[in-house]
């Protein structure tokens, strides 16, 4: 009764909600979500400094996440690299002088905070030609006007980055008086042209005041609180803002600290002061604001502009419209053929003729169709992965983010299972499945973020070159080589094998015998479950990762070889497989591939958020268009081998030479381009 219902049910489904409409449903998600990112763009602005500088939201408790884009957190070796040769200046009160010591360390962790704090601090790192200096000026005044007025000066050597702000002070001398408040916009007011000329040739930060935690200010500083402090900071956004009259104003608002300090400043020592964890994050984001544009890393998409289009990107893009258009010119006229051709009613007789010509599909048609329907997959893949329409994020790993989805697809997979077709030692329904849910564990394993010599020199030669690296390297080739460099040569020695036991009549692969002798089977699987449990153990204890993959390659044939034997030798679990993860196992190439543009972001370090605020219901969403994506990639793939492969030799070989050709010319293009780059 349970297997009768089971079927009903599913062809029940099927009749309802098939792969097609499911295809036609993700299309219309992308167009109306694209529409919104689009409208939403064109509303709010398409500057991600600007959400980098003002807006976000802590991931777990250290990891902050700036609103739409990813932040990479900086090496001292990237730093120095993007600062060479420039002068960075703080100018301001303690809160600054905290950032200032936050900043450099990113260049120096040696750097250590100490000497007088009411004075000006410098520091320079000679061999990348860096120098950052801290200016003690605690309020806003005369004397912190003369400082930025001497730097407008045009025979002044300018600051490249200036980041100042200042408040706190000036509320606790003057004991939180109104009068401090009218002086201070007064001030600010004066000061105001002068930063906005600095910013025409210098980067120029104004820090907004990060509230206080009042129950534990001393009793010298009770005066400061969060009332005043935005008081302090509406009047500086109002002045600054309107410093230019016909323009935006080019001085960059740093109020994102503003966020970190009110969920961080609970663990400040004096109530005043930031935790150093916070101080390093507003560092860490005023270093992605600005190198971020200068040495592009993949996982910063905050502040790096738009890509521009490639001449082979171009080239697609024309080939793909032409592809369009001439499918609906082969669309309009099978269309009217098919109207000429409509069967029309006998008036004599009361019945309609039978249709006698039928217009066949042409296999340049299908050609079309194909070409057609990759264009447009092509085009939502440049919106993801190069467009920046829609939004990226970082990854924060957790337990449950991890082991609640595996253990999801698990009940899903023991459910959805099938009598196989044959029942030999890796049938084609179990190597399916066998795909299915490891390429299920690792899409998983990517999303929750569970994750981080002759071969170089043959693979960095032109145009293989080409081919494997990314952005100018081929390590990441090489390491993926690197892991399962010997499986070849253990799937060529177990085939070996098999096929001499099978040819002996050793195996018995009838439905539901066990695979060897009672005795043997028995002994054989207790073997391999011993073995699958010891090296599971092993890698889940692993603690150096560089160790663990070293070892890797020659130890994973272990787990194969036993999961091979506990899937096969009995009978009854040979007999039996599971449909669901074999459907994903028959699109596994296409999710595989597919993960990196249309679902994770920066080469897996990242997410790609198509609806913001909601991470449930955006991975839900994601991984629904992901993975139709992916079976239409794979009905595509299917259908032009059919039409461009042909079986006999001669013409595979004249297409095969008309395929190299094609790519030839790509590499060749590719590297004009890059040429003309440099």
């Amino acid at each position: 009764m349970a297997a009768l219902a089971y079927n009903m049910g599913k062809r029940e489904i099927n009749h309802y909600f098939s792969v097609r409409s499911a295809k036609v449903l993700a299309l219309v998600a992308v167009l109306l979500l694209a529409a919104c990112h689009l409208a939403s763009r064109r509303y709010r602005g398409n500057d991600s400094c600007e959400y980098l500088l003002s807006s976000g939201r802590f991931l777990g408790e250290k990891v902050w996440q700036p609103h739409s884009c990813m932040m990479h957190k900086y090496k001292i070796s990237e730093a120095k690299n993007c600062l060479v040769d420039k002068h960075i200046a703080f100018i301001g009160d303690s809160r600054i002088r905290q950032l200032f010591y936050s900043f450099v360390k990113i260049i120096n962790p040696q750097f250590k905070e100490e000497g007088n704090k009411h004075e000006n601090i410098p520091f320079e790192d000679k061999v990348a030609s860096v120098k950052v200096d801290f200016l003690w000026h605690p309020e806003v005044n005369g004397s912190m006007k003369q400082c930025i007025k001497v730097w407008t000066e045009d025979s002044i050597a300018k600051p490249h980055v200036i980041v100042a702000g200042a408040a706190t002070w000036s509320i606790k001398i003057h004991n939180g008086s109104n009068e401090a408040l009218s002086q201070y916009k007064m001030n600010i007011t004066s000061i105001a042209p002068l930063l906005e000329k600095l910013a025409k040739t210098s980067d120029v930060y104004w820090v907004l005041q990060d509230p206080v935690y009042e129950d534990l200010l001393s009793e010298n500083r009770k005066m400061i609180t969060n009332e005043k402090i935005d008081a302090y900071n509406e009047a500086a956004v109002s002045i600054l803002n309107s410093s230019t009259r016909n323009s935006k104003s080019n001085v960059k608002m740093f109020s994102v600290s503003k966020l970190i300090a009110q969920e961080t400043i609970m663990e400040s020592l004096d109530g005043l002061h930031l935790p150093e964890s916070s101080r390093e994050t507003s560092a860490m984001i005023l270093m992605n604001v600005y190198c971020n544009k200068i040495l592009k890393p993949v996982d910063g998409s905050c502040c790096q502009p738009r890509p521009p289009l490639t001449l082979i990107q171009k080239l697609a893009a024309c080939f793909f419209t032409l592809s369009i258009i001439g499918y609906l010119i082969f669309y309009i006229i099978h269309r009217n053929a098919h109207r000429k051709n409509k069967p029309c009613t006998d008036l004599e007789s009361g019945e309609e003729k039978k249709n006698i010509i039928n217009t066949p599909v042409s296999p340049l048609e299908t050609l079309l169709q194909s070409f057609c329907k990759l264009g447009l997959i092509m085009a939502y893949f440049y919106m993801c992965d190069r467009a920046n329409l829609f939004m990226k994020e970082n990854k924060f790993y957790t337990h449950s983010s991890f082991f609640i989805p595996i253990i999801y697809i698990l009940v899903l997979g023991v459910f959805y299972n099938e009598n196989t077709k044959e029942t030999k030692v890796l049938n084609r329904e179990q190597t399916d499945e066998w795909k299915g849910w490891m390429q299920l564990v690792i899409l998983i394993y990517h999303i929750s973020g569970a994750s981080t010599g002759a071969f170089e020199k043959i693979f960095s030669l032109w145009p293989l070159s080409k081919c494997f690296e990314l952005k100018g390297n081929v390590y990441e080739w090489w390491f993926r080589w690197r892991l399962d460099r010997y499986v070849v040569f253990h799937g060529m020695l177990f085939a070996f094998i098999y096929l001499a036991l099978q040819k002996r009549q050793v195996l018995s692969e009838g439905k539901g015998e066990p695979l060897f002798s009672n005795k043997i089977s028995n002994f054989l699987l207790f073997i391999s479950v011993v073995s699958f449990l010891t090296y599971s153990i092993w890698a889940s204890s692993c603690k150096n990762k560089a160790e663990c993959n070293e070892l890797h390659p020659s130890v994973s044939v272990v787990q194969i070889l036993a999961f091979i034997l506990i899937r096969n030798i009995p009978g009854y679990a040979r007999s039996v497989y599971s449909s669901f993860f074999a459907w994903f196992g028959k699109i596994s190439l296409e999710l595989f591939i597919c993960q990196y543009h249309i679902w994770l972001a920066a080469d897996t370090r990242g997410i790609l958020v198509l609806i913001p605020g909601n991470p449930m219901l955006n991975i839900i969403v994601s991984t629904f268009i992901f993975v139709c994506v992916a079976h239409e990639i794979s009905q595509i793939t299917n259908d032009l081998a059919q039409i461009i492969i042909p079986k006999d030799n001669s013409s595979l070989l004249k297409r095969l030479a008309c395929i190299a050709a094609f790519f030839c010319g790509l590499l060749i293009l590719s590297s004009i381009q890059d040429k003309s780059r440099d």
